[in-house]
């Protein structure tokens, strides 16, 4: 009985070097894939866009601006003038600076609600997926968050907790992680009904190993994909919240807080929502742009066809 069972449990070690052996040997063409997939003329341009506005945000006290927030009545809602690249608004601060600062808000916001989402909803997930027995609990949950419109959501928990780079975040983030969790909840059950999983099961693998060996790795190619579209999505629930005046705090010189206070002189100066605007328009684009790519490229069917 010994010697079967030594036999039994070498031919499910077996099982899991060879499956973690087909794993390496896909590497390659899934390296492939992705870099074919990165390389097309519309993901390059869009990389480009991607990283000359994230320049800008990041170096914006060193591209000739002022300070975002500087109010001069005497030059309350100036045109386009050497002193003042893109003009001023109705307070007299400079729209181009306002702008160049009003990247780093947006992306900051982008980042954190893609970081809160994707964290938060892969741990969830996990649980979900893993524990049988607190799943159906979970999901119900996750389905009371997705009946309600994000947008209403986001708006009424910053109305209760009051406006701030951080309400809005986490007020963001919320309508987002339980697409985060359906997903990563539908990768672990696939995986978990594998052989060598199962495998590793009757061995008695630590739940923590088995975890993190077999299980985890899978989620990170769809929760990178998923991660680009959140970050365009909490951009555009932003500046969506800011323009109707339930976002960030006016003097934060968001994208969306600029064209807000832009509007009432559209007519007059159609740049103080023009600028921001496009700005937003063509960040967003370039991300779906990118998210398409990395979603062909990660694909396993796209690899084999490619």
């Amino acid at each position: 009985m010994a010697h079967h069972r030594d036999s039994q449990m070498s031919m499910a070690d077996a099982d899991i070097e060879a499956a973690d052996g087909l794993l390496a040997a896909e590497s390659s063409p899934l390296r492939t894939a992705i870099r074919q997939g990165l390389s097309s003329g519309p993901v390059m341009l869009s990389v480009g866009v991607l990283a000359v506005i994230t320049l800008a945000a990041l170096l914006a006290p060193l591209l000739w601006t002022s300070d975002p927030i500087a109010i001069d009545p005497a030059t309350r809602l100036r045109p386009i003038s050497p002193e003042h690249w893109l003009g001023t608004d109705a307070f007299g601060r400079d729209v181009y600076s306002r702008v160049m600062y009003g990247a780093r808000i947006s992306l900051l916001v982008g980042l954190g609600v893609t970081v809160t989402a994707v964290v938060f909803g892969m741990i969830i997930g996990i649980v979900a997926g893993y524990f049988r027995s607190v799943d159906s609990v979970i999901m119900r949950f996750m389905d009371g968050i997705m009946a309600i419109p994000g947008i209403l959501l986001a708006i009424a928990l910053v109305t209760l907790s009051g406006a701030s780079l951080l309400t809005v975040v986490v007020a963001i983030s919320v309508p987002e992680i339980p697409r985060v969790v359906r997903l990563v909840r539908s990768v672990i059950l696939g995986v978990r009904s594998e052989p060598y999983v199962e495998a590793a099961i009757a061995l008695g693998t630590p739940a923590p190993a088995l975890l993190m060996r077999h299980m985890v790795p899978n989620t990170v190619p769809p929760l990178i994909v998923q991660g680009t579209f959140i970050f365009a999505s909490a951009m555009l629930a932003e500046a969506a919240m800011s323009f109707l005046g339930v976002g960030l705090p006016p003097e934060i010189p968001s994208w969306g807080n600029v064209m807000a206070e832009g509007r009432a002189y559209f007519q007059l100066l159609p740049g103080l929502i023009l600028y921001p605007g496009v700005l937003l328009a063509l960040t967003v684009l370039a991300i779906n742009i990118l998210g398409d790519a990395l979603r062909d490229a990660l694909d396993p069917r796209m690899a084999k066809r490619l």
